[in-house]
């Protein structure tokens, strides 16, 4: 049998296991919004601590990492900062959000921000914001798959049809079976996505270099370059550098798909221990994608798209059943995030938009319905985003994550009492004015002085919506002390 055959038959079926998943994960769902979107609230350490780093890490870590490190050298070791970051993030901010959600029924970001505010503007432009932004990463978890696929079958199988096939799947399960599919199947996903990338590195190391440090030592006699800062292209300068750690720690987390999982824990005490343990997880994956990527710009020195560095490899030097193992494990990596989104994405057009403003008074059977439709909306926005434009797989997350990041000032607004308050005209600018910077920063004059242009719209949008705030009308005292207290109970353990 021929290699790529192999290849495609263990990756299907791992596709097969996934669709299983789904049909269980359908009989256990209840009809209601709360379930399909939120998994009931009850999710315990385990589940939750696997499927935060599996949407965490996606096509970018598994993919777009080894592709970084393969063209910019180690200083991409970035990640292992913003990768503790985010765990920090996750230690302070998700129980806030968790107790919010609780008490007050929130299902997504612009729930809680419209309450505080009391204002269906921020609703509306929070929402709008939420999904414009994680449709990039949908685009990259797509790009991701089609780039695993086609190279397992030897460019047989075309990236427009394997991105079609594996998106079609992903929806599949996600619209059977919730948020309780999402999260069952990236148990299995988060686990199979550790091993392999840790297996398919360490086998290439010693097939092709004789282990870890000789690698090193190749990488430093042939390409000292990519052994230096900022980099053989120049790119990770310290202002870069520390951007990109804001961008991806801050940005990520704040996203809808991952604020999402925040409510859905089963108590404070569980997000807690997530944020002190996932830097493990998130940080230590790094490692095998550096060798991978340092590796193969000395075995593959002429690549044309450095993203599939690794899935090249495998398929000119690792046997065919290994291949499709590791392989499999690079599309649970994208899958377990790809998932996500369309879950968060569809979760926040239902919730804040059709419920509010077109079906108020629905069943929660038809908002199920509808939830589903958006579902396989997105998935084709996906689609033709990942076919007809291409971009480092990186640079789209960070892109994403820019954008989700001019959503900081008002969040910290809410979960963090301080006598410097917010306001809705205050967030609504800030959001407006970071957008605009963002645009600069990134198209007219990218990062300036170096410093990622996520960081100048950040900068621009917390000083205007403070300046803003103190000239207009600040949420009710009766809503501050509603939802500040509630933050204050949990924190301080008393009224």
């Amino acid at each position: 049998m021929d290699p790529w055959v192999i290849a495609l038959s263990i990756i299907g079926v791992y596709l097969l296991l996934t669709l299983v998943l789904g049909v269980v994960a359908n009989r256990s769902l209840q009809v209601n919004l709360e379930d399909f979107l939120l998994y009931g609230r009850r999710a315990g350490f385990f589940v939750l601590y696997l499927t935060l780093v599996a949407t965490y890490h996606s096509a970018f870590a598994f993919l777009g990492s080894s592709g970084f490190f393969y063209t910019h050298g180690i200083g991409f070791w970035v990640a292992g900062t913003w990768a503790l970051m985010t765990g920090a993030v996750t230690f302070v901010l998700g129980p806030r959000i968790w107790i919010l959600g609780k008490k007050f029924n929130y299902m997504t970001p612009a729930d809680m921000l419209a309450d505080f505010y009391e204002s269906e503007p921020v609703r509306v432009v929070v929402a709008a914001v939420s999904i414009v932004f994680t449709i990039l990463y949908i685009q990259v978890q797509a790009q991701g798959l089609g780039y695993i696929i086609s190279a397992a079958s030897g460019d047989r199988v075309s990236f427009e049809v394997a991105t079609a096939v594996l998106l079609v799947v992903a929806a599949t399960y996600l619209m059977v079976g919730g948020l309780r599919a999402v999260y069952w199947t990236d148990v299995l996903q988060g686990v199979w996505m550790y091993v392999a990338v840790w297996v398919g590195a360490l086998y290439l190391a010693y097939k092709l270099f004789g282990g870890p440090v000789q690698l090193l030592e190749a990488v430093r006699a042939q390409r000292p370059d990519l052994l230096t800062l900022p980099g053989p292209e120049g790119f990770f300068t310290y202002p870069m550098w520390f951007g990109m750690m804001i961008t991806l720690s801050f940005g990520v987390v704040l996203q809808p798909h991952m604020m999402i999982r925040y409510y859905t824990a089963i108590d404070a005490r569980t997000l807690k221990w997530l944020g002190a343990t996932i830097p493990i997880f998130l940080v230590t994956l790094f490692i095998p994608t550096a060798l991978v990527g340092l590796g193969g710009a000395i075995a593959m020195p002429d690549l044309a798209i450095s993203d599939r560095i690794f899935p090249e490899l495998l398929f000119a030097h690792a046997p065919a059943w290994l291949t499709g193992i590791i392989l499999a494990g690079a599309t649970a990596a994208a899958m377990s995030t790809l998932d996500s989104i369309l879950h968060a994405n569809a979760a926040v057009l239902t919730r804040d938009i059709y419920q509010r403003y077109v079906r108020p008074e629905a069943d929660q059977a038809h908002y199920i319905a509808v939830s589903r439709i958006f579902i396989f909306g997105f998935l084709i926005i996906g689609y033709l985003l990942s076919v007809y434009t291409f971009e480092y797989l990186v640079i789209l997350v960070t892109l994403s994550g820019a954008g989700a990041l001019q959503l900081m000032p008002a969040i910290l607004g809410v979960t963090f009492p301080s006598r410097t308050r917010l306001t809705a005209a205050g967030v609504l600018s800030g959001i407006g004015v970071g957008l605009a910077v963002l645009f600069l920063t990134l198209v007219v004059w990218p990062h300036p002085l170096t410093l990622h242009g996520g960081v100048w719209a950040l900068v621009a949008n917390g000083l205007v919506a403070v300046v803003v705030s103190r000239y207009s009308r600040p949420p009710s005292a009766a809503t501050v002390n509603r939802i500040h207290g509630a933050i204050e109970e949990l924190v301080y353990g008393a009224d």
